[in-house]
């Protein structure tokens, strides 16, 4: 038996983590997913038995995924998928690549950016001791060692308190790299014996100060414990909104201020941008394919009239092929 398929359009990429099999996956289509250098995130698909199977399903009119149809025990193409190879799968497609605009339905929320206006009317800028706490963000690296390891509260700069500037402080922080040295092992160690989630980035010889700053606002927070109550700044689980020992989210610490909820991102462009040594950079989109797919099946003749004779009962028009497009059956020979 053969069935011929022809398709246009079907996307031959995958936005989710995974066999196509399996029950739970994640989206991996994301810009900070796509960016991530360390783990190949632009997965590339052809037609394979799986997809096939699908497609086969599908035409009969069977509504369930595929691994919940092959579990049944009622399951229609047992002995016909034991024969298929992917040697009787003929696929004959020709690819295009293009920009997309994908949309997350899970909502995920922008990092660095927030709604509605802002209010300054929060605890952690009104309460009495709030600008000695954020004093500590507007110290230097010396004056910081002299906080950790003495408890010298004096800084050359007053802190200002409004939450913009807070964040932009705390992004200034973070683009600061120091060499290591004997003083910030020292303070270092301070702080892991009182944090246990502490920890310094090393890179190049190279620390980033932005922990130091950090798990010293947590310091800060300690000490001012013991002479007021700082219940109001502090978050239900006890530390500090947006801010943790070794850095911070804009998202989550502008939501204290902010009279709106956190910005949703409802999708980005389909773009994975890669240097390759020799070629530089490579930039790699949807993959599109318009073709013929021909699957020949090994069965005996009673075996395609009933397969046939199915097909046709389910009246099936049009389909995905894999992800998208638009596929149809344009013959069946028996």
């Amino acid at each position: 038996m053969q069935i011929i398929i022809e398709y246009e359009s079907s996307w031959r990429n995958s936005f989710l983590d995974g066999e196509d099999n399996t029950t739970k996956r994640n989206f991996i289509g994301s810009m900070t997913a796509l960016g991530d250098r360390k783990v190949d995130n632009y997965k590339t698909r052809t037609i394979t038995k799986n997809t096939v199977m699908g497609v086969l399903n599908r035409l009969i009119g069977e509504q369930r995924k595929l691994y919940d149809a092959r579990s049944s025990s009622d399951y229609y193409f047992k002995d016909i998928e034991a024969v298929l190879t992917e040697e009787d799968i003929v696929d004959r497609p020709v690819i295009s690549q293009e920009i997309v605009y994908l949309r997350n339905i899970s909502g995920s929320t922008d990092q660095n950016s927030f709604t509605g206006m802002i209010k300054l009317s929060d605890p952690w800028l009104t309460v009495s001791y709030a600008k000695e706490f954020w004093d500590v963000l507007w110290m230097s690296l010396e004056e910081l060692f002299e906080f950790i390891k003495a408890n010298k509260t004096i800084s050359g700069q007053d802190s200002i308190l409004d939450p913009l500037s807070i964040l932009d402080k705390l992004e200034e922080v973070k683009k600061i790299k120091v060499p290591l040295n004997d003083e910030i092992l020292q303070v270092a160690e301070i702080l892991a014996g009182r944090y246990p989630n502490f920890a310094l980035k090393e890179s190049a010889n190279k620390v980033s100060v932005l922990p130091l700053y950090c798990s010293a606002l947590y310091l800060k927070l300690d000490r001012l414990s013991e002479q007021y109550d700082t219940t109001p700044i502090r978050a239900s689980r006890g530390g500090l909104t947006g801010i943790s020992h070794n850095g911070f989210t804009p998202k989550n610490l502008m939501e204290r201020f902010t009279t709106g909820q956190q910005k949703i991102v409802w999708g980005n462009p389909y773009i994975s941008s890669k240097f390759l040594k020799g070629e530089g950079e490579i930039r790699q989109l949807l993959n599109k394919a318009s073709g013929k797919l021909t699957i020949n099946l090994n069965i005996s003749k009673e075996q395609a009239r009933d397969l046939e004779e199915k097909i046709e009962d389910a009246g099936v028009s049009s389909f995905y092929l894999g992800k998208k497009g638009l596929a149809y059956v344009t013959d069946i020979r028996v």
